[in-house]
């Protein structure tokens, strides 16, 4: 019977680790990287597994992701955010799935808790992932913190979920916010976006994104917490365009002192 790890990467998650480790004990075998965490993060995954590595925390995410995942000895490899749960039904779907697999990899549709309400609408759902994949068939990039897993094979759909829990208040989602903008500010330093750059991010992106999630998308349906997710995924683009003009400016000024 084919075997299967279970790789996670981490940093001050202590609040979320002892449910998201606990929903894998049908695992054969977990993986947990982490960041550089100043809680007692490590304590807790010492409950449930000794594979623990220590890394650098990169603002690359993917950095860590990749590394965790070639630490993976099993041909099957479920990948995992701390902040998720796999539920007993897509626990049981994946361990029959691997017996005679049809896909070399699955996608898995996500159910997103923010401020304490799954998000059904505003593009929230089903948020599919891909997750489940063999690990030889696997190439992670390393360029984007949004880049997906990259499969040399198959993939397929799975109708069972992953169980999100990313802001469970506005404390939190605002530390994120800060992280992801500040990561995609850097990218634009890499990769300008041009003389008219401030049009597409200061206008028509955050403008089209926000009608498109919130109202086309139906994002009010979810109430309050929908509208908070529509928000933040609006104002996302001038913030980080803000945070490029910042980082440029303080490039230029660093060369001119030398």
């Amino acid at each position: 019977m084919l075997k299967i790890s279970v790789s996670i990467i981490g940093y001050n998650e202590a609040e979320n680790l002892e449910e998201c480790l606990g929903s894998l004990s049908w695992a054969d075998e977990i993986v947990f990287v982490d960041c550089e965490s100043s809680d007692n993060s490590i304590e807790i995954v010492k409950q449930f597994t000794d594979r623990i590595y220590s890394r650098p925390n990169l603002t690359n995410l993917n950095v860590n992701k990749s590394f965790g995942i070639e630490q993976c000895t099993h041909p099957w490899v479920l990948y995992l955010d701390p902040d998720e749960r796999i539920p007993k039904e897509t626990s049981d779907w994946i361990l029959n799935e691997i017996k005679n697999p049809v896909s070399d990899a699955y996608l898995f549709p996500r159910e997103n808790h923010i401020l304490g309400r799954w998000l059904k609408h505003g593009s929230q759902y089903p948020d599919y992932q891909l997750r489940l994949f063999k690990k030889e068939k696997s190439h992670f990039p390393c360029e984007h913190v949004h880049e997906r897993l990259q499969i040399n094979g198959s993939i397929e759909k799975s109708e069972f979920p992953i169980i999100h829990f990313p802001y469970p208040d506005l404390e939190t989602y605002l530390e994120k916010f800060n992280f992801y903008t500040t990561f995609e500010a850097n990218f634009l330093i890499k990769n300008p976006p041009g003389s008219f750059g401030w049009v597409k991010y200061l206008l028509f992106k955050p403008v089209f994104r926000f009608i498109k999630r919130y109202f086309l998308s139906g994002g009010f349906l979810d109430g309050l917490p929908g509208f908070v997710a529509a928000f933040f995924d609006m104002i996302n683009f001038p913030v980080r365009y803000f945070k490029f003009i910042e980082q440029k400016r303080a490039g230029s000024k660093t060369k001119s002192a030398e």
